[in-house]
């Protein structure tokens, strides 16, 4: 049994999300030879999904809680391409400028914020721009334009306003706060080119995986010609024969939110002031979003041909100012996908393994984390506070947004 830890007063220097999943029959994510991903852990190898796909769906999410919506309604959308400046910083001023200068323009910008690669786009890094960086860019190069119409005299001036300080992103920090995106806050940045661009990313995600051995078959399948006939001689057989893998399992799945880096990245203040005279509305509204977003959204491949949708089963959020701590750890040794002994179905004996971990933890370190979760009945945590997922994300959300020193 868990302490009671429901306390409004807790600083919530990081949020915790734990979550239980299952999925059946799926290919959730797939290694280089097509397979599922897997990871050896304790007692049994598991099945894996990358945190690389896991945010890659809560970014694409396309729904309510979708995160492109929110940083849309507050002007922060971010574009991740290879061809950024073609698309969004040169190509618009093509029709109303001599073509060589602004070749000479658009050169001298993709040499910039691409390195040597800049000439071939396949070669190049995919950069995360924000939406205030490529109109930045787009006023500099027309102005370089505007005053350099032949193309020697725009390759001399983009060339020398490149060298100049104002040229770093990071200058766009004092006109506009969010200049990098959203995303780019939540997930981070590498400008491999312009390394004070650089974000660290305020989410943390770790790969999830099954509590219980992996759970794997090769489905074998057909495919058939629909024009074939016996009749006219056709071979009767398949058209094709081919096989996959498909896994089923529960996952454990865990992520951190750094709040003060959150909240630093999108209001421009201090890490350390975080708490102080700040606007959080924001920030708030990411976290309750993103609590969402890992309950409802699934990663998943073949999604014709396994309908991968799932939501979690138990989501469990922490708020507290001590270093954050998986709970992985309560199923290194694997949860028996059989128990002879108990009555419990897998989900209620991995919720009780997860449970009895928490407690051991608890009484060790006495770190004082509030908390809360949402779960089925099957998984409830005796000793947490439950409710609704819609309850959770906005306990969640409040935390952050009513933070004090």
């Amino acid at each position: 049994m868990t302490p009671d830890t429901t306390n409004a007063d807790v600083m919530p220097k990081f949020i915790q999300i734990h979550f239980l999943a299952a999925w059946p029959g799926a290919l959730l994510n797939r290694d280089d030879a097509g397979l599922a991903k897997r990871l050896p852990f304790g007692s049994a190898t598991r099945t894996r999904i990358s945190s690389q796909c896991l945010k890659r769906h809560w970014r694409m999410a396309d729904d309510r809680h979708a995160l492109h919506e929110l940083a849309k309604r507050n002007g922060v959308e971010g574009v991740r391409t290879k061809r950024a400046i073609e698309r969004e910083v040169t190509g618009p001023l093509r029709t109303r400028f001599d073509e060589k200068a602004v070749d000479a323009v658009e050169l001298a910008f993709l040499t910039k914020f691409y390195g040597k690669n800049a000439k071939d786009s396949q070669q190049r890094q995919a950069l995360l721009f924000g939406r205030p960086e490529l109109a930045w860019m787009r006023e500099q190069a027309e102005r370089i334009l505007s005053e350099n119409p032949d193309a020697a005299a725009a390759k001399s001036a983009a060339e020398a306003w490149i060298k100049e300080e104002k040229a770093n992103l990071n200058q766009l920090r004092d006109q506009n706060i969010l200049a990098a995106s959203l995303e780019a806050a939540l997930f981070g940045r590498m400008v491999t080119s312009d390394t004070r661009a650089n974000r660290d990313a305020a989410i943390h995600v770790a790969h999830a995986f099954t509590v219980h051995a992996e759970q794997a078959e090769l489905d074998y399948f057909t495919v058939v010609d629909d024009l074939r006939s016996r009749e006219q001689g056709d071979d009767a057989g398949a058209a094709g024969v081919f096989d996959t893998e498909l896994t089923s399992g529960l996952y454990y799945g865990y992520v951190v939110v750094d709040v003060p880096l959150l909240v630093s990245n999108l209001t421009g203040c201090a890490r350390s002031d975080w708490a102080g005279d700040h606007d959080r509305a924001l920030a708030a509204q990411v976290v309750e979003h993103l609590v969402h977003l890992v309950a409802e959204v699934s990663p998943g491949a073949k999604k014709g041909s396994t309908a991968p949708y799932s939501r979690a089963e138990l989501v469990m959020v922490e708020a507290g100012d001590r270093q954050p701590r998986t709970l992985a750890n309560a199923f290194r040794d694997a949860v028996a996908l059989e128990d002879r002994d108990s009555n419990g179905s897998l989900g209620n004996r991995t919720a009780a393994a997860l449970l009895t971990h928490l407690g051991a933890m608890d009484a060790m370190y006495e770190t004082g984390e509030a908390r809360r979760h949402a779960a089925l009945p099957d998984l409830a945590l005796d000793g947490v506070p439950g409710g609704s997922l819609r309850e959770l994300a906005a306990w969640a959300g409040g935390l952050v947004r009513d933070a004090a020193i």
